[in-house]
């Protein structure tokens, strides 16, 4: 977890605005955001979304430990239901309307549907996921340690015999560059079930307009989920 208090700026509902975000999204977050726009900003692990129930609680503790109301931006999708029956308390949330970071990391809930209907059988790689060592190479790597090569080589094909294609997004030359090589060789582990390696070209159009819709909760639209104080998340307000 990163924690960092800058100057802030209140939301259009007269509330400061606190951000709690997926590690994933530091540097677009860190770029795109004004200045004085958050009174506090959280980071958290990557690793968490492949344990849903630390995720939530996770999350809900950092919640909790906001002390005054707030506008609570989190940079997070639904996660694997990590942030399913999260409680707003005495804040008011506001969640992107996603399964996962990918849809935010495509730039729209569209490009991730076309290319889900383009290719279903998709892994998704991002340089967070390169960083934090979750990806099926490492994964692998650390299944031979507990249970031996036999064993963790079954366990795989069990979770990626029906995948198709390893996509690495990138959001400028500069990721793509130095994490290729990184990706190209989980790539190349992942042709045991005979995946095709691509790279596609982020956008930060929905961290652009998460931003936006912080500043001014009248610009929401169907992007996005917003708890008012004393609600919840359900999973059927992210169902579209």
């Amino acid at each position: 977890m990163h924690n960092y208090t800058p100057r802030s700026m209140t939301s259009s509902i007269g509330l400061p605005i606190v951000v709690i975000a997926c590690k994933v999204f530091q540097n677009l977050l860190e770029k795109l955001m004004p200045e004085d726009m958050a009174e506090q900003i959280t980071f958290l692990d990557y690793g968490l979304h492949s344990v849903p129930k630390k995720l939530n609680w996770t999350v809900q503790d950092a919640i909790k430990s906001i002390e005054k109301p707030s506008l609570v931006m989190l940079a997070y999708g639904i996660c694997g239901n990590g942030l399913k029956d999260i409680k707003s308390g005495q804040h008011t949330l506001l969640i992107p309307r996603t399964d996962d970071c990918i849809a935010i990391l495509l730039g729209s809930h569209k490009k991730y549907i076309e290319e889900f209907y383009a290719t279903p059988g998709s892994y998704y790689l991002t340089k967070g996921w390169l960083e934090s060592g979750s990806n099926p190479l490492a994964e692998y790597t650390e299944l031979i340690g507990k249970y031996g090569e036999e064993s963790a080589a079954w366990i795989m094909d069990q979770q990626y015999e029906n995948y198709e294609r390893l996509v690495f997004v990138a959001h400028n030359k500069q990721d793509l560059e130095k994490y290729r090589s990184q990706a190209q060789e989980v790539a190349e582990y992942c042709k045991r079930w005979g995946f095709r390696y691509e790279e596609i070209s982020g956008s930060d159009i929905y961290i652009r307009r998460l931003i936006e819709v912080a500043m001014a909760l009248d610009k929401k639209d169907d992007e996005f989920v917003i708890i008012p104080p004393g609600g919840k998340t359900t999973l059927d307000i992210f169902i579209r």
